[in-house]
């Protein structure tokens, strides 16, 4: 058995990664250019040196929720295994790697292939981020035997069925709305209302992540919204970070204009995460997150349905959006049958849920079974992965 267990929960907008016995590092997936320096590339933390982070361009490895630029993913991989950053010899650690659900053959591949032949690692398990959600979940609730994870992420938010950690397949369900539509979103609404923003990514993502919430009743935060000033409860500015005195802008109550830049944000804070619910408001012909949920415990067998509805996890970055909990509980439990009892859990931090759910893995008897180490590999090829890995 190899020393040490090297988890990297490799999400298309943010990687968590780190040693098992350590807290996991959270490092954006992306290499950054900024208008202010523009010789340097920023690689995931780096971006924190960057004195002018307006303008931003961005370099990602994923498109549409795929791994798609090897060499960009190839230079902050290793940017992550450097000393600057985790500080990790992989040659001597087993290695669990996220990956999205549905992957293709040629990207799995591809990844086996880096990690045993350039990184020389021990040891690899290619794995869901939902499966080790799951198993996280299962590690702090042992009697349960079913759950249903909702993992919604940057580019998309999968509905995934687990009975006894095994991934019912057909029960699986795909949403086109993730973090990242939501903040172009944001970018269009606010670049046609108040201030050109479509370059300004960074920054409004971080408008997005301090002022956006989920309704708990869209048509009434709709009306409040129309108030006028001193009556409305929903408007609040969002005042911009200059990069002098303000490295990221903050939310206050109205007032008067005055010298620092702010935007006015009223029905936007909850109608951009309202599109999770209702992917139609945008043209997008699916179901909300709710249905999806209803719809993939339907397509399991009709018993487990009672053990689907009382573990319902959270995970991903959209569950962090305030009122997100309670609006998925609300509009499950009304298309439920009133006979089920219905429990969402959230995460303490949805982000790094899985990551941990790895950590534990890392710790079970079963660990070892589940890994190709390097002599496996250069003995059978990939097949032996494609055969051990249940993606």
């Amino acid at each position: 058995m190899s020393n040490s267990t090297f988890i990297l929960d490799n999400g298309a907008y943010m990687a968590k990664a780190g040693l098992s016995n350590e807290t996991p590092k959270l490092v954006p997936n992306c290499i950054m250019k900024a208008k202010s320096e523009r010789r340097r590339p920023f690689i995931g933390n780096q971006i924190e040196e960057c004195r002018d982070a307006s303008g931003l361009f961005y370099m990602l490895p994923f498109q549409k929720g795929y791994l798609v630029n090897w060499d960009i993913q190839k230079t902050l991989w290793d940017y992550i295994f450097s000393k600057e950053s985790c500080s990790v010899n992989l040659s001597q650690s087993s290695v669990i790697v996220t990956e999205p659900m549905f992957n293709f053959p040629s990207i799995q591949e591809a990844m086996t292939e880096i990690f045993f032949e350039e990184y020389e690692c021990h040891s690899l398990l290619r794995i869901n981020a939902a499966s080790l959600s799951c198993y996280n979940y299962k590690t702090e609730n042992p009697s349960t035997k079913c759950c249903i994870v909702i993992d919604s992420g940057y580019s998309f938010t999968h509905i995934i069925p687990f009975i006894n950690n095994t991934k019912v397949k057909e029960g699986i369900r795909r949403i086109d709305v993730g973090g990242k539509l939501l903040t172009n979103h944001l970018k269009e609404i606010l670049s046609y209302r108040q201030l050109h923003v479509m370059d300004e990514t960074y920054v409004i993502n971080q408008v997005k992540e301090d002022c956006c919430f989920v309704s708990q009743d869209f048509f009434k935060d709709m009306e409040r919204a129309k108030y006028k000033l001193e009556k409305n409860t929903i408007a609040k500015d969002y005042v911009l970070p200059d990069y002098t005195t303000l490295r990221r802008g903050y939310l206050k109550d109205p007032e008067p204009s005055n010298e620092q830049q702010t935007l006015r944000l009223t029905n936007e804070r909850f109608a951009i995460p309202e599109i999770l619910f209702h992917p139609s408001d945008i043209g997008i012909r699916q179901m909300g997150i709710p249905e999806a949920v209803i719809d993939s415990i339907k397509a399991c067998d009709e018993e487990t349905w009672p053990h689907f509805l009382s573990h319902i996890i959270l995970t991903g970055g959209n569950a962090k959006f305030p009122g997100f909990k309670d609006r998925i509980y609300k509009e499950i439990r009304s298309l439920a049958p009133t006979e089920y009892a219905v429990n969402v859990y959230l995460p303490q931090n949805p982000i790094t849920y899985a990551w941990f759910g790895g950590k534990q893995l890392s710790q079970d008897t079963i660990f070892s079974n589940l890994l190709v180490t390097r002599e496996e590999y250069e003995e059978e090829g990939p097949s032996i992965c494609f055969e051990k890995f249940d993606i």
